[in-house]
């Protein structure tokens, strides 16, 4: 039998903690918004708020959807502030030690029947779950970026996950419209274990001279249907985030053909992450 889930809890108010929030509320959860302060909640929900206001300018949005959304996400100060919600997500950098840390303080402060679930794209779910005292409800629940657009999730069961948790977690990832996959706690899951090997070597074809940025970009939207090029994706998804997918694979499976492009690392190290930071593949400052 299902947990009735009426209140959420988002940890992280970047892209992806906002987007997941924005779709949460839309299927009529209400929604708390924390990060590591107020303040940095109440940016992600004004930028929110904004980005709506297009849409409704646009059209696309009426300004009572628009109202009603912002109305059920309320921004928050601290984990502790979170404890109202029946399940609470975690949507931050993806970073393997910084996950550890926030599920176990989350472990210490929400209630030991909430469920806990993380949004991270290739860390193992088991290995997350272990850091708490309730594993049995820890899961994970891979949004794909932009969360308002992209329709699939990916559920991850931990070695601990009980069966009533999973059905729960897909139950409400369903409400929000989305298509719920299962994918086996292995490094990357499902999605990013193909497309990762598949953006690093794109990103080694332009490192070796193969073809040049656009080029390679429109080889695989016009020669595989695809409908956007690896590099502009890489771009997309933050090149921090892909070296770091990356790594746990490289790490986790042993194998060499997920070891990062030297390409790559130079780029993270220059600080050129993609859109987020105005450079990336593509100069973005520019247009």
């Amino acid at each position: 039998m299902n947990l009735t889930i009426n209140k959420i809890g988002i940890l992280g108010a970047g892209q992806m903690g906002v987007g997941i929030a924005q779709t949460a509320a839309q299927a009529g959860f209400e929604v708390l918004l924390a990060d590591i302060n107020l303040d940095i909640a109440e940016k992600g929900k004004s930028k929110l708020s904004f980005q709506l206001q297009k849409q409704v300018e646009k059209g696309k949005l009426q300004k009572n959807e628009y109202d009603q959304i912002l109305l059920l996400i309320k921004p928050v100060n601290t984990l502790l502030d979170l404890k109202p919600a029946q399940l609470v997500i975690e949507a931050v950098t993806e970073k393997t030690e910084l996950k550890y840390d926030i599920f176990k303080k989350l472990d210490e402060v929400i209630s030991p029947s909430v469920i806990l679930a993380s949004n991270t794209s290739s860390i193992s779910i088991t290995a997350i779950a272990a850091k708490t005292k309730r594993p049995n409800l820890v899961a994970g629940v891979h949004f794909m970026n932009p969360v308002p657009l992209m329709k699939l999730v990916e559920g991850i069961r931990g070695l601990q996950t009980s069966d009533e948790t999973f059905t729960t977690v897909r139950s409400v990832v369903e409400k929000m419209g989305k298509i719920f996959i299962e994918a086996k706690d292995m490094p990357g899951f499902t999605v990013n274990r193909i497309l990762m090997p598949m953006i690093n070597e794109a990103i080694t074809a332009l490192y070796e001279g193969v073809a040049s940025i656009e080029d390679i970009d429109t080889a695989m939207k016009l020669g595989t249907n695809q409908p956007m090029g690896p590099l502009t994706l890489a771009d997309f998804i933050g090149l921090d985030t892909c070296l770091a997918i990356l790594n746990v694979l490289h790490e986790g499976l042993g194998d060499p053909r997920y070891r990062p492009s030297p390409l790559l690392k130079q780029y993270v190290a220059a600080g050129w992450l993609g859109k987020k930071s105005g450079r990336g593949f593509y100069n973005y400052d520019s247009k």
